[in-house]
């Protein structure tokens, strides 16, 4: 190869700037909102688990729902509290079981699948996943969220 040709192949390749993979270039941080948010959407996937929060809870959400502006978004985290580090994380949840099943098999099912979604959508590593069963539903309850609705006449 001619030095003119050379000139012309170095000219077009480009130059490498800064050092590492670009992927790891810079810093990613997540909120606890987003946490909770899967936690929460992993959780509600468990047979067995009827609703999250307390009743109030999820009496004053389904009120909230019903306002204009009120959005959705707080029912994917009602019930869960999550607390995130920069590599680590910790989640809370309160959940209402259904009747019948038994609470330790409902309430391992949950710490697997919100371990499983947080650490594989986020990264981070789950120290703990504390649950409080806050009540059970049994099969002749109506559920609050239906109880808040406006009754018409």
């Amino acid at each position: 190869m001619s030095e003119s040709q050379q000139q012309a192949v170095e000219s077009r390749t480009p130059t490498k700037r800064g050092g590492g993979d670009p992927g790891s270039r810079g810093r990613t941080t997540i909120a606890d909102g987003v946490v909770e948010k899967i936690a929460g959407l992993a959780a509600r996937d468990v047979v067995g688990v009827h609703a999250m929060g307390s009743g109030f809870a999820r009496t004053m959400g389904a009120v909230r729902e019903r306002v204009p502006g009120g959005g959705r978004a707080s029912t994917a985290s009602r019930g869960v509290k999550a607390e995130v580090g920069e590599v680590q994380t910790a989640v809370d949840l309160e959940i209402v079981v259904d009747y019948g099943v038994a609470i330790a098999d409902v309430a391992r099912s949950v710490r697997e699948n919100v371990i499983a979604a947080v650490e594989r959508m986020t990264g981070l590593e789950v120290v703990e996943v504390n649950i409080a069963v806050s009540d059970v539903k049994l099969p002749d309850e109506a559920d609050e969220e239906e109880e808040a609705e406006p009754r018409l006449q």
